[in-house]
């Protein structure tokens, strides 16, 4: 009987240990294909086809262009005529130059500007998931679109939205005779001043991060990296000689707030610094603050038109 009864539990253990690892690798196996599936859908960006859709759908005089840069092949578009200021856009992360598309239909700034965007290094269509975490170099990345490939007229009004807020200050910086003046939304420029999350070191090693969607493995990868490089752009502050419009949610849950205060602090030889926060908005300011936006961006038109 003792034996009988032995017997018995060791089968009942093998079955109990057999549904544990089908249940495992069933686990794995839905987590594999939702992360697929999640890269596939979830993109944040918008092929050519769709863009010229966009275009043609409300009649804007929209380009879309690939040029080669440090190595690296990125998308950017242009609309307007090339005898107008230009008003570029470097968008944060996770994200592409598609989220503007809001913007590209806005009559005052298609009368005022030609407007200029680009998918940053990693995101969009330019190496979707490879990712280039220096900011000096993304700077030197994007520069062409303003000099050697249309000699963008002046005023150039660049507009820098969360991660991509450095890399405008950073054309500012290393290219003064580039930029007139500078928007900078929900901007992360101080070292140490935004939100890191706890598995951020986790998913970036190898075995894991194959699984993370493309644009969140550039998103992580730049977070990683970013206190670092803002350090780096310490000493060049003083550079930044154009007027600065910093706009910022007062909830900001991703970028500390304090970040206005180091604008203050290091943006000594701006010639006009000004700070707004939008009372009870979060770190997203391109869906619902457009209006306030486009204000800042004439109101500092006005200020550096010759």
């Amino acid at each position: 009987m003792e034996f009988a009864h032995s017997m018995a539990s060791k089968r009942r253990k093998g079955r109990w240990f057999r549904r544990l690892i089908r249940t495992i690798l069933g686990l794995i196996l839905f987590f594999i294909v939702a992360c697929f599936v999640f890269d596939h859908y979830v993109q944040f960006r918008r092929s050519d086809e769709r863009l010229r859709d966009f275009f043609v759908a409300n009649k804007i005089p929209g380009k879309i262009g690939y040029y080669t840069s440090h190595g690296r092949k990125l998308r950017y578009i242009s609309i307007g005529n090339d005898t107008l200021p230009t008003l570029f856009f470097i968008h944060g992360s996770p994200a592409s130059m598609s989220l503007y598309r809001g913007r590209f239909v806005d009559t005052t700034i298609l009368r005022t500007f030609k407007v200029m965007a680009v998918d940053r290094p990693g995101y969009g269509y330019s190496g979707f998931g490879n990712p280039e975490p220096s900011i000096q170099k993304q700077s030197e990345m994007l520069r062409p679109i303003l000099d050697s490939m249309y000699k963008a007229r002046h005023p150039i009004i660049v507009v820098g939205g969360s991660f991509g807020a450095p890399i405008a200050c950073r054309l500012a910086m290393d290219h003064p005779e580039l930029v007139d003046g500078l928007v900078l939304t929900g901007p992360a420029i101080g070292p140490g001043r935004e939100k890191v999350f706890w598995f951020a070191s986790i998913i970036e090693h190898p075995a894991i991060r194959w699984f993370i969607p493309r644009m969140f493995r550039s998103a992580n990868t730049e977070k990683l990296h970013h206190k670092e490089e803002l350090e780096k752009m310490l000493p060049y502050w003083k550079n930044i000689r154009v007027p600065v419009m910093y706009l910022q949610g007062a909830k900001d849950n991703l970028i500390d707030t304090t970040n206005a205060s180091f604008a203050r602090e290091h943006l000594v030889n701006a010639p006009y610094l000004d700070i707004y926060f939008f009372p009870n908005r979060h770190h997203y300011l391109a869906q619902y603050e457009w209006p306030t936006i486009k204000d800042r961006i004439m109101k500092l038109y006005a200020m550096v038109r010759k």
